[in-house]
């Protein structure tokens, strides 16, 4: 398949805008940035042209891998301004990688009319917890340890490796539902981003590998070009958007987003569902 630049171009400056983007918002709501980049890439391939066939694929694994480098310095901002608790970050990463792993061998086994769903159902859930959850719910005034840690950790691994995400979305709500601070929440949060991206990336290259009728330069089911013009771009806005965390009230921002979460849901499932 052959593009000319006058198609190209218009598609790139797109995605470098969805870039910019994404790393804000990944850096100030400590959500990675996976709720942008997937639907973006899958939408930005199908107006190249590509086979269906694997494209949903492609989105998610290319926006695990921005989120392998995204991560690590929108944590490293946040760390700067206290706000990452190690020990429980440490305490929570074997069950997280865990359930990541789990749902990338899971993901590699829906075609892209079944991961088009998952995303848009736990996105239109993640949009709702987002605009309606209570603040002030509690189910403990401290972040479990034992046997349901261990479960939430690999539940959320599993829910954002299939989404594409970093498991800030999930991973703030449930700190928050324990009783940490929303600022310490976000930080620690956007820790889980590379407990997350790196094994499921790898298993999305490995699922991937000499599947036919996948974009041009993917390895596996990372996208090379989108995965180089993105990953710097969000990886630059990453900290700024976490040093904004700290200095904005996050939460009507955290609404708006999710009507925008809530829409692109809500298109991804009519798409998937009705064609």
């Amino acid at each position: 398949m052959t593009m000319d630049f006058a198609t190209l171009a218009p598609l790139f400056a797109l995605l470098a805008a969805v870039g910019v983007f994404a790393g804000l918002i990944a850096g100030l709501l400590g959500i990675g940035g996976g709720a942008v980049l997937v639907p973006a890439f899958y939408y930005v391939f199908s107006a190249l042209g590509f086979p269906q066939d694997h494209l949903m694929h492609v989105a998610v694994g290319t926006s695990l891998a921005t989120i392998v480098f995204t991560s690590q310095r929108s944590v490293r901002t946040h760390s700067g301004k206290g706000a990452v608790d190690w020990e429980l970050l440490k305490a929570w990463a074997p069950w997280v990688a865990g359930g990541a792993a789990l749902g990338g061998l899971v993901a590699g086994s829906l075609d892209t009319r079944g991961l088009m769903i998952v995303f848009g159902s736990l996105a239109l859930l993640t949009s709702a917890q987002m605009g309606l959850g209570n603040p002030k719910t509690r189910l403990g005034e401290a972040p479990p340890a034992g046997g349901i840690r261990a479960a939430w950790g690999l539940g959320l691994g599993f829910l954002s490796a299939l989404m594409g995400i970093g498991g800030g979305a999930f991973g703030v709500a449930i700190l928050s539902l324990y009783g940490v601070a929303i600022h310490r929440a976000i930080g620690t949060a956007s820790g889980f981003g590379f407990i997350i991206a790196l094994p499921s990336m790898l298993l999305f290259i490995l699922t991937g590998w000499g599947e036919p009728n996948r974009p041009p330069y993917s390895l596996g089911y990372v996208n090379i070009p989108a995965f180089l013009l993105i990953t710097p771009l969000t990886a630059l806005l990453a900290p700024y958007g976490a040093r904004l965390a700290h200095k904005l009230d996050v939460k009507p921002l955290k609404r708006i987003f999710a009507i925008f979460l809530g829409l692109i849901a809500l298109n991804m499932l009519r798409k998937a569902l009705l064609g």
